[in-house]
């Protein structure tokens, strides 16, 4: 089958345009790249819990935060959830939070019904693309933050990461030293 180069220029050029125009609109929407928010406050936000209330980010002001944006789906993030469960009973009474943030469109009951059959012992929330996007945007699943006490982000991962990095970044956030190798 001959195929005209005249269409197949035509659709690399409609591509092409798309895909400036797409990058326009990424960057007049206000998306910032992950690693720009290293060393900056990390962007408030007020999302609904899986019960209904709302959360905001500022409510934890003054503990170290570890935010997750996960999806029920995500085979990698229920590896990390367990984890998250034990690091939040051993570092929770020194000043951690971790916050789960939910990127799927299961409904909230079905993400709270996973959640409570995964053991989650910290929030977890409905998450919206806006914040996504205040955040880098989020393209993959889990991405993590680590925020510090005073707020600001300190790290960040995309995709599983050993339990050790997870618990470096948790004592940095926290503010402990972290002990060298």
């Amino acid at each position: 089958m001959k195929r005209d180069p005249i269409i197949l220029i035509v659709v690399a050029m409609v591509i092409s345009i798309m895909l400036v125009f797409g990058i326009q609109r990424v960057h007049h929407a206000g998306i910032v790249p992950p690693g720009k928010l290293q060393g900056k406050a990390a962007p408030d936000f007020s999302l609904p819990t899986t019960t209904g209330q709302t959360m905001k980010l500022s409510d934890f002001q003054g503990k170290a935060v570890l935010l997750n944006f996960w999806a029920t789906w995500c085979e990698p993030c229920k590896v990390e959830m367990p984890w998250f469960v034990d690091l939040q009973k051993k570092y929770g009474p020194q000043g951690l939070q971790v916050i789960g943030v939910a990127m799927d469109d299961a409904s909230p009951k079905d993400i709270s019904a996973f959640a409570q059959k995964m053991g989650v012992n910290y929030p977890i929330l409905i998450g919206k693309e806006e914040v996504g996007a205040q955040y880098g945007g989020i393209e993959y699943l889990p991405s993590t933050f680590y925020i510090s006490r005073n707020g600001k982000v300190i790290e960040h991962a995309f995709g599983l990461v050993s339990r050790s990095e997870i618990e470096a970044n948790i004592e940095k956030a926290l503010g402990q030293q972290v002990a060298t190798k």
